[in-house]
């Protein structure tokens, strides 16, 4: 068996994209992307900073 060569992804891809669709392969894609950037900069320890709003009090 083992893993799949050249043609055989080939074909994998087309019935992807025929049971998908090649638009929500690109939104699939697009919220996967930002899943990672959120899980890595979860692990980096990268808090954000809240900005606290100025008071009044300075005339």
């Amino acid at each position: 068996m083992g893993l799949p060569r050249g043609a055989e992804w080939i074909i994998i891809l087309v019935i992807v994209i025929l049971v998908f669709g090649p638009g929500r392969i690109g939104k699939l894609a697009g919220e996967l992307g930002k899943s990672i950037k959120s899980f890595r900069e979860g692990l980096g320890g990268k808090e954000e900073e809240v900005e606290k709003p100025e008071s009044e009090d300075k005339k």
